[in-house]
Order: structure tokens, then sequence, then C-alpha cells
């Protein structure tokens, strides 16, 4: 899955000239347009999946903007909806913002202020359908979740899996920090003849010293003080099934040398046995460190690493895949406490990019743990939402108000008599809201020779 880059207009205009003209000017700013003539047309060719904003007039024959405006969002509150009106209507188009339009822009305008007001309804937009996306594909799929992904490196190694899984060589997982190796590990179980018996996984860096031996092969009752009863170890644990050996090269020497012997004759000697326990079980190794250099450095037997380097699985870093983060995000989030709200925070445009940019050291494992935190709303990000949504119809109505200012001194170069005849407002009136937007007409007055 990737995230949305929209760039669809739906322009629902009466006016064919006026129509075609915006279209043009549309297209050549790279956006596609789907053009209607009426609102009873637009209807018929839009629905709640719309992947895009619809831009339409508020004056029309038959249905009207502001009735299209409410059969659209009745197919989906979300629906990002922008007006074009003239000056006259402007008390129409606000009162259209308070039933749920997004934005408006009043005719004549600048295209520069409708470009940024589809630039943040196409974000708003993208934000939602992710959202949607990402909530459907959290409950699909059933592989083990690293695993999950249309990634060219996992799908390989998934078909790899279902190739080898139901084999009887011993195989080595090799990866880094964080990737899945014992996701691999139980999905070659899963898949195979063992998985109706035992999975038994073994962190080799945290057998308890001294015990390691009894740990791993198990000992007989009074075979040394303290043995007050039969211990069955991990190894014959697994007998029939599968043993994971996660962490290979951090397993001690010695118990290297006697694990060697189980992958050579499949058999145990358990501390005090009189004899040893043949066994029937797959041996899956996983190593987070280049097998080659742990052989090099005396962490690994070289006799051990040739044993267990039948199959070797290498499973790929999330930098590697990052086209499949966004559907494990999702399934980590639903997996996820909920906070005090009851519902997990939207994805906001700063989370995507984190996903998809952050180098991910830590993998599937840091990917997890980020999830937990921006369900519970403790990144900084998770209650972020795009600036225009943030303010209130007061604010909107100033920055539109600021914006048709900025419009009308640039057309006019500065001249505030001019702006005053086009705008149609008292002079004072005028003087009284540039000074609230800090407009100074001074600052749109083009040099002479700019205005020939």
């Amino acid at each position: 899955m990737e995230f949305s880059r929209l760039n669809t207009v739906a322009l629902v205009e009466d006016d064919a000239d006026f129509r075609a003209a915006l279209q043009e000017r549309l297209a050549l700013e790279g956006f596609e347009v789907r053009p209607f003539t009426t609102a009873e047309a637009a209807l018929k060719g839009l629905n709640a999946d719309f992947p895009g904003v619809i831009v339409t007039d508020l004056r029309m024959p038959g249905l009207d903007g502001r009735q299209l405006l409410t059969r659209l969002l009745a197919l989906d509150p979300s629906l990002p909806v922008l007006l074009m009106t003239g000056h006259g209507d402007i008390a129409e188009a606000v009162a259209a913002m308070r039933d749920g339009a997004y934005d408006f822009v009043a005719k004549p305008f600048a295209f520069d202020r409708l470009h940024d007001s589809l630039k943040r309804a196409m974000e708003k937009r993208a934000l939602v359908l992710d959202n949607r996306r990402l909530a459907a594909l959290s409950s699909e799929a059933n592989v083990e979740l690293p695993l999950l992904g249309d990634s060219r490196a996992i799908r390989t190694l998934r078909a790899t899996i279902a190739q080898i899984a139901d084999a009887r060589m011993d195989v080595l997982i090799e990866g880094d920090t964080g990737v899945g190796k014992e996701a691999v590990a139980r999905a070659l179980h899963n898949g195979g003849r063992r998985r109706l018996h035992p999975f038994v996984a073994v962190n080799c860096g945290a057998l308890p010293e001294g015990l390691v031996e009894s740990e791993l092969f198990g000992h007989e009752l009074g075979a040394f003080a303290g043995a007050l009863r039969r211990r069955v170890g991990h190894v014959e644990r697994a007998h029939n099934g599968s043993l994971f050996l996660d962490e290979v090269e951090s397993m001690p020497l010695d118990a290297q040398v006697k694990m060697l012997r189980v992958l050579e004759e499949r058999e145990i000697h358990p501390i005090g046995a009189n004899e040893p326990r043949i066994l029937d079980l797959r041996v899956l190794a996983s190593i987070k460190s280049d097998p080659d250099r742990a052989v090099a450095d005396g962490r690994l037997r070289e006799d051990l690493f040739y044993r267990l380097n039948v199959v070797r699985l290498r499973v790929p870093p999330l930098k590697e895949r990052r086209e499949d983060i966004p559907l494990l995000f999702a399934h980590l989030l639903a997996r996820a406490p909920v906070g005090p709200s009851g519902a997990h925070p939207p994805l906001t445009d700063a989370v995507r990019a984190r996903l998809l940019e952050a180098d991910w050291p830590g993998n599937v494992r840091e990917l997890a743990h980020f999830a937990q935190r921006f369900a519970l709303g403790l990144e900084p990000d998770a209650g972020a939402t795009d600036a225009l949504s943030d303010l209130s119809l007061t604010e909107r109505v100033a920055r539109f108000e600021a914006q048709v200012l900025q419009d009308t001194l640039t057309d006019s170069d500065g001249d505030v008599t001019e702006v005053q005849r086009r705008l149609k407002i008292p002079r004072k009136t005028l003087y009284d809201k540039l000074a609230r937007h800090s407009l100074r007409p001074a600052d749109f007055r083009r040099p002479a020779e700019r205005r020939r």
C-alpha cells in the first residue's frame, strides 16, 4: 500500500466559457479535471470514495451549489467542497461553510487563491482516504505480521517460506534487529506438517549461566546436587515439532559443541541419563549479524554454522521495503491500546512523512512501539491536523478577507481608490480592514517600468 497523492478536481460550473478556461488552468497546474455542467450530472458521477475535491459554482439552474453541498455531504461528510460565488453572495457562502463547505472563493478571484485552497483540501482528503484504507487493511491478512506487505522482497521471502515449509532441512535465518526473524521461523513451522506439534523458541543469549546444558538438554532426577526432579530440556520439548534457536551466535561455545551433535545425530543425552534419546525435530536458527563475521570473530563455531546453513533466509529491513510500512502500521495500530478518547488519533501528514522517511533501525519492533505511542496520543504529531481545519469560522472568514484584499491590492498596484471601487466599500472601512490585516498599499505598488 502507498499513501494517497490526490490531484483530481470535480468542477461543477454551468458557464461553458468560464468552465473551459478554469479547466485549462487547473490542468496546466497538474490537476486532473472532471467537468460537470450541472449539479445533477455531478451527483451521478461522484460517490463517497471520490479521490479528490469538488469545486462548484454557487448559483446554477436546477440544483444550486448549496443543494449540491447538502447532497454530497450526505454521501460522505468528509468530502471537501469549495464554492465559487460572486461578491454579493458572500453571506450565503459563509452560511454554506457553517453547513460543512470546506472553503469559498469570490469571483473574480486570483487563481493562486483557489490553488492554495485546493492543495489544502487535497491533503485533507488524502488523509481521510488513507485512514479509511488503513482501517480496512487492519482487519485483513492471516500471515505473520512482519511478513505482511506487497514489496518484491517480502513477496519473495513468503514464496520461499511456502516452498520449504514442509521440507526436512534446517534453516538459518539472518536479519537486523527487530525485522521479524522469529515470525519467519513460526511461518515455516505453521506451514508444514509439524504445525500440530510444539514450536519451542530459545533465546540463546538469555540462557542462565551455569545451567545452559540443563536448560537445553535436561537432566535426570539426582543427576547433581539440587536435581530434585527430572527436567525435560528445550530441545526434547521440541520433539516432533520445531526448535528455534534465536541469536544462535550468542550461545556459549561449549553448548554449541553439544548442539552440533543434535543437528548431526538427532539425539540428546540429558545429564545423568544412561542412554541418549532419539528425537525427530527441525532446527531453525536466527543470527542478527553477518554469519561469516560471527565465525571469523569466534562467536559461532564454523562446523555448527555449516551444519545450520542448509538453507539461508534473509529477512529484509524496513528501509528496503518502505512501501509495506503503512500496512504494517495499520495492523500494529489495530492491536495497540486506545487512549482516553476511546479512539486512535487520525493519521496526519506529519505522521505519514515519518512513516515513509524514517530509517527505522529497530525495524518492525521499533514501528510497533511507535504505533503504541501514537495510539495513546503520546507522539507530538499524533493530534496534528491540517491548518485550515484548526481554524474557527471567524478565523476562516478573516483569512478569506485578507486574501481578497491582497489580491485586489496586487491587481490595482496598491491604488486605494481603485481597491475601494472594486470592493464597493467605504474608504474608512477599507482602511480599517487594511490595518486589521497589517496590509500597506505602498507594498503593492510596482515601479513604473514594470507597469508598462
